[in-house]
């Protein structure tokens, strides 16, 4: 590999940080100049945030010519600014980070590091996750141990957004059309020779996540349907083995009432036996309906964000829609 390094992009999104942007700036500010020999573009994502955060964002801009800001029009979700981010990266190489300083800025030095040593991604994993609840670290490990199961495609376990990635795997990535997007399942997707760093991940700086329980469980409803049918295949076992059973206990019943005669008719049994499989029913037409609905949504083929306004040097332009790499 080259030597001579032209640009490295660091991409953040944001929603709703403004009490801790500056603190973030002045942390990664430190970290990229200890860092020879590479110079830095800093993409920041304004996902619809409802505090100043795109005002303090502006005015640190004017300040530093290596800051690009994109506004969203709204709020699309982090995994959408994200693909935003990464859409207007121009650098050799690209490297996603939250902004509540929890991913280590003092990593990117390592990152670059084996970047330059040949790897064409390099993941930074969390070696142990002591700033989570055990709540969170328990159904993150669930959620890895059954995707990894489930699915053809292996997610490296507690890996998050934060990597580097070279201008093949960015272009290779900006390439899948998916309207819904579930990252960490993108980034694995499209391979590529990889490299990991360990690394002892901090307890938010600043603010709160904007992740709540719910909007965990959904994220993992979406990584499962987004790169395995394994859920649609074990209902239709389930279906199977319900069939075979419901035989069998029906050929038990003829043979018992020809041996012994006709028995009192059991109501609570039969009431138990059709809630159970009503609701199985339910559920498996529930598992079908999340698949209908994301073929719903990518047909509409509507674009992943919309840009409402680009930040450069005190410079402002206006966009009505997203970048021609998702048409």
């Amino acid at each position: 590999m080259s030597t001579h390094y032209t640009l490295v992009s660091i991409v953040v999104p944001l929603h709703n940080e403004a009490d801790g942007i500056e603190g973030f700036y002045v942390g990664l500010g430190a970290a990229l100049a200890k860092i020879n020999e590479v110079t830095f573009e800093v993409i920041c994502v304004d996902d619809g945030s409802t505090d100043d955060t795109l005002a303090r964002l502006i005015a640190l801009a004017r300040k530093d010519p290596r800051l690009h800001i994109l506004e969203l029009s709204r709020n699309f979700g982090k995994e959408a600014a994200l693909s935003a981010g990464i859409d207007a990266a121009m650098g050799d190489a690209v490297i996603p980070i939250d902004g509540d300083l929890q991913d280590p800025p003092e990593l990117i030095a390592a990152l670059i590091g084996k970047w330059k040593q040949g790897a064409d991604v390099v993941l930074a994993k969390r070696s142990e996750r002591a700033s989570d609840s055990f709540m969170k670290r328990s159904t993150a490990h669930l959620f890895y141990r059954l995707h990894n199961r489930l699915s053809r495609l292996k997610i490296p376990e507690n890996v998050g957004d934060f990597r580097l990635m070279n201008r093949a795997a960015v272009d290779a990535l900006k390439q899948l059309p998916e309207r819904n997007r579930f990252m960490k399942g993108l980034f694995a997707w499209v391979g590529f020779r990889t490299a990991t760093i360990e690394y002892v991940r901090r307890p938010r700086a600043f603010g709160r996540s904007k992740f709540s329980g719910w909007k965990l469980w959904n994220f993992a409803l979406e990584g499962f349907t987004s790169f395995s049918s394994t859920p649609l295949k074990l209902w239709t076992y389930l279906g199977l083995a319900g069939a075979i059973g419901s035989v069998a206990y029906a050929l038990f019943i003829i043979g018992r009432t020809l041996w012994q005669g006709v028995d009192v008719p059991g109501y609570a049994s039969l009431l138990v036996a059709i809630l159970f499989m009503g609701s199985i029913q339910l559920i498996g037409i529930g598992v079908l309906g999340e698949y209908i609905g994301r073929i719903y949504s990518e047909t509409k083929k509507r674009p992943i964000y919309v840009i409402r306004s680009r930040f450069h040097v005190g410079v402002k332009t206006t966009h009505e829609s997203a970048p021609d790499t998702h048409p």
